[in-house]
C-alpha cells in the first residue's frame, strides 16, 4: 500500500477528492489542514448548530492510499495534466506505514460513564471496577457508542428516572431510530418488558441485535413498520428535522400517561420542536430535561 500527498487549493479540494474515489482507484483520502500548527492555521468549527466559520481551509494537504505505486503515479499524472487542476501539486509518494486498522479505529471508543455505577463498555474492553450495570457494545456501522452527549444523556435519563415512572411504562418500549440498539439496550437493564427497537437501516437493525445478545437481553429489532400501538415509553434520538416530520407518528404510539423522550436537539431548536408535539393529537407537552454541549434532552408525558 502506497501514500500519494497532493497540496489543493480550497476549490479544488472536492472534485479532486471525489475524482480519486470515483474514478482513480484510491483506497481513502484525508483532508488536513496545509497549515496546522502554524500562525495561518484555520478553525472550521463553530458553536454547536451555527454555520461553520469556513466551509474549507485555504490551502489543504489530501492523504490518499493505493494499493500499488503504479495505481498512484497514474492518477498523480491524470490529474496534473487536466486543466481545470491548476493549483494542485504532488507533495510525496511514499509507502504507507502498516497498521492494524481494527484496531485503530476500537482504540477510538473509551469506556463511557453515564452514572457513576452505569457504564458503557465496548467489547474489547475490560469493564471498569466502579461499573455496576454494564452495556457491552460493538457498534458495527451503526450510530450509538455512547460517546455523544444525546445518546447519554438518553441514558442517564433512564438510569435515574426509571425509578420514578410508573411500573406500566416500561412494560412497553420504543426505541424509535435505534442505531446500535444502545437505548433499547438501557432499557432492558433498567427493567423494561417487552421493547421494540426499530430502524431504516437494515445494518442498524443486524448491530441491535447483535448488541442485545451480547449484553443477555430479549428485544424485538426491526424495521419501522414493526411499531405498533401504544407504549408506555417511546425513546427517539435521531435529529430536529426528522423529530419534527414524525411528531404525529411519535405522538401516537404514547400510551396515555406513558413517557416521550426525544435527542439529536440543539438548545436553539426547543421552541420549534416543543411545538410540534403540542400541536399533535395527542398533545404532548416537552420540557428540557438536561443539557450537554449544546445539546437538550427533550421529555414529556401524554395527559
Amino acid at each position: 500500500m502506497v501514500e500519494l500527498i497532493l497540496r489543493a487549493p480550497a476549490a479544488l479540494v472536492e472534485p479532486v477528492s471525489d475524482a480519486l474515489m470515483d474514478e482513480l482507484e484510491a483506497l481513502s483520502v484525508s483532508v488536513e489542514d496545509a497549515d496546522a500548527d502554524t500562525d495561518a492555521e484555520q478553525a472550521l468549527f463553530g458553536e454547536p448548530g451555527m454555520p461553520a466559520p469556513a466551509a474549507g481551509w485555504e490551502r489543504s494537504t489530501l492523504k490518499v492510499l493505493f494499493d500499488t505505486e503504479a495505481q498512484a503515479d497514474a492518477a498523480a499524472a491524470l490529474l496534473l495534466a487536466q486543466e481545470w487542476t491548476t493549483g494542485l501539486a504532488v507533495q510525496s509518494l511514499q509507502a504507507a506505514p502498516e497498521a492494524d486498522w481494527v484496531r485503530l479505529t476500537q482504540s477510538q471508543f473509551e469506556p463511557v460513564p453515564i452514572t457513576p455505577t452505569f457504564w458503557i463498555v465496548p467489547t474489547w474492553h475490560e469493564v471498569p471496577a466502579a461499573a455496576r450495570q454494564v452495556i457491552r457494545l460493538d457498534p458495527g456501522l451503526a450510530f450509538g457508542t455512547g460517546t455523544h452527549p444525546t445518546t447519554r444523556m438518553c441514558l442517564r435519563w433512564l438510569a435515574t428516572q426509571h425509578q420514578l415512572t410508573k411500573p406500566a411504562d416500561l412494560n412497553r418500549v420504543l426505541d424509535y431510530g435505534c442505531g446500535s440498539g444502545i437505548l433499547a439496550i438501557g432499557a432492558a437493564l433498567m427493567g423494561a418488558q417487552l421493547i421494540d427497537a426499530v430502524d431504516i437501516d437494515p445494518a442498524a437493525v443486524r448491530s441491535t441485535g447483535d448488541n442485545a445478545s451480547a449484553n443477555g437481553v430479549t428485544l424485538n429489532p426491526g424495521l419501522p413498520e414493526l411499531a405498533e400501538g401504544e407504549y408506555g415509553l417511546v425513546l427517539a434520538n435521531i435529529l430536529a428535522t426528522p423529530l419534527k416530520l414524525l411528531a404525529p407518528l411519535l405522538a401516537g404510539h404514547v400510551a396515555p400517561g406513558g413517557w416521550l423522550v426525544l435527542a439529536g436537539l440543539l438548545e436553539r431548536q426547543e421552541a420549534d420542536i416543543a411545538a410540534a408535539y403540542a400541536a399533535c393529537t395527542p398533545a404532548i407537552e416537552l420540557t428540557v430535561a438536561d443539557r450537554e454541549d449544546g445539546w437538550i434532552l427533550m421529555t414529556g408525558r401524554r395527559r
